[in-house]
């Protein structure tokens, strides 16, 4: 026999109300934030260590990451942090295209900060430089800029995986907001999708001076 469609926020099981379900998932959430922050902590430490060790390396290198490319992405993700905070606001208080609006705007952003980045790789590669083994930069020889460069690509790299998550959690609340499966009064899926987003702008804000303007 069909179950007949019910309208409004889905509560789970497991919970007597919204309201403890809506606590739940958010206390579930700022725990994996936290995972999340302690492995790029582990990273910026590693960073740090090496940092000290080849110093006169790590700033040589730093100077041939493009600042340009660098401080635009900055930008961007620091506007794109800005739309899907109005977007929250905009469901809030049931503006439902201008939330529509933002979270495109904040797609469009995301992806091209993506491409920014895939432009300075794309740079790097011509040049000869790889992360590892492969590290082959005729101007800058030598065990410490291999260091600096691996870790740029390994740390950017990482970040730029969980852009790629963060668009896809967008995307899939933009096709919800859409269908209007997303409720002004409860909506604890799209309040989650921000703060992710927020984590992600926030990893870049460290990896920039560390990548960029250090030297």
């Amino acid at each position: 026999m069909r179950r007949p469609k019910t309208s409004g926020p889905r509560l789970g099981e497991q919970f007597e109300d919204l309201a403890k379900q809506g606590h739940a998932v958010r206390l579930a959430m700022w725990m994996f934030l936290g995972s999340e922050l302690l492995l790029f902590a582990g990273l910026f430490a590693l960073y740090a260590a090496y940092r000290t060790v080849h110093a006169q390396a790590f700033a040589e290198a730093l100077h041939h990451n493009k600042l340009i490319l660098g401080s635009i992405n900055t930008v961007v993700l620091i506007v794109s942090s800005f739309t899907v905070a109005w977007a929250l606001h905009c469901v809030r208080t049931a503006r439902r295209r201008t939330a529509l609006l933002m979270l495109a705007i904040t797609l469009v952003l995301g992806v091209t900060f993506l491409v920014l980045k895939g432009v300075e790789y794309s740079d790097h590669f011509a040049e000869g430089i790889y992360p590892g083994a492969r590290y082959s930069f005729a101007a800058l020889p030598g065990y410490g800029p291999m260091l600096f460069f691996t870790l740029y690509y390994f740390m950017t790299g990482l970040h730029a995986l969980h852009m790629i998550a963060g668009l896809a959690v967008m995307s899939w609340l933009t096709v919800r907001l859409l269908r209007r499966r997303i409720d002004p009064a409860y909506h604890p899926e799209l309040e989650l999708g921000a703060l992710y987003w927020h984590l992600v702008d926030c990893i870049w804000i460290f990896l920039w001076p560390l990548f960029y303007l250090a030297g």
